[in-house]
């Protein structure tokens, strides 16, 4: 039931913000540049979303080819897709929350974080973390023979 709580706080409370400063920076600039400058971080931002998009299916098309599973680049491929929304959603603040989710570094940590900590733990899985900041982890072979006994 929080969950509800929270999202009808972020539907209410973000129209507000970005109607507030729509009027702040309309009053430093004027209606008109303020109303071209949403119209072309839209489409800046589209143009942007199209080159990271096509980047990440990349990566997710070259790993599925080698045989690994693409956790990473797919749940990156949905943050893309949020901030598609974010920057076709008329306002600054979800522009600036927008752009940031372009940004393959921010994108690539917020990606590790929602699958190590958030996704994975809620279900009580674990998965070891791997990557730059992380030692892969080491796979011992045990050797030894097997004899099967039916009855």
């Amino acid at each position: 039931m929080p969950f509800f709580r929270y999202l009808l706080l972020i539907f209410i409370l973000v129209p507000v913000i970005e109607i507030y400063f729509l009027i702040k920076v309309g009053d430093v600039i004027g209606a008109l540049p303020t109303v071209l400058l949403v119209v072309f971080t839209a489409f800046l931002g589209v143009f942007l979303l199209r080159w990271q998009g096509l980047s990440t299916l990349y990566r997710v098309q070259t790993s599925l080819q080698v045989g690994e599973l693409p956790a990473e680049a797919m749940v990156e491929g949905l943050l893309l897709l949020v901030a598609g929304a974010l920057l076709l959603t008329p306002g600054f603040v979800t522009d600036t929350v927008g752009f940031a989710l372009l940004m393959p570094p921010l994108r690539q940590r917020l990606a590790r974080f929602l699958i190590y900590k958030g996704l994975l733990s809620a279900s009580g899985m674990t998965m070891p973390p791997e990557g730059p900041m992380h030692e892969p982890r080491q796979h011992k072979t045990i050797e030894g023979e097997f004899k099967r006994h039916d009855d």
